[in-house]
């Protein structure tokens, strides 16, 4: 007769149990041999060298730069004023689609086309008329509002 597997598989199980409880022995002296407890403060200290890195040795005194206090910033820069720009823009629309409602106004000092909308005009415009305007931000960029004929 042949014998039973449990006995088999329970004496393997054993044998794994004990491996790796050996082997947890072994790690556990491994890192108590290799443990740094107790070093020095000047072992453990770290520098920053002159180009920021971060170093094991003191930097070099000649090299030392002085620093002005009023010269640091924390936080935001303040924004300097930016004089104020006049609101109203002189432009010539350049094409206008009366169906659909909209159409570009090329702004005569920074040659720059602007969207314009039915809903943003005050007077009734074509194209190659020159118009004055000013100009909000949209969804999508500027768009002119306030879009009335030069007389």
């Amino acid at each position: 007769m042949a014998k039973s597997q449990g006995n088999f598989n329970k004496k393997e199980s054993e044998k794994k149990k004990q491996q790796k409880q050996k082997e947890k022995q072994e790690k556990r002296e491994e890192r108590q041999a290799n443990n740094k407890k107790g070093k020095s403060l000047e072992d453990m200290m770290a520098y920053i060298d002159e180009d920021g890195n971060i170093t094991s040795t003191p930097p070099d005194p000649s090299k030392k730069k002085e620093v002005n206090l009023e010269d640091i910033q924390i936080g935001v820069a303040r924004q300097t004023e930016t004089e104020e720009q006049d609101p109203i823009h002189n432009g010539v629309v350049t094409f206008f689609n009366e169906s659909k409602g909209y159409g570009f106004i090329k702004d005569q000092k920074t040659q720059e086309s602007i969207f314009v909308h039915v809903n943003g005009l005050l007077d009734r415009v074509k194209e190659h008329s020159k118009v004055t305007f000013e100009v909000e931000m949209g969804h999508k960029g500027p768009n002119a509002v306030r879009v009335k004929l030069v007389k």
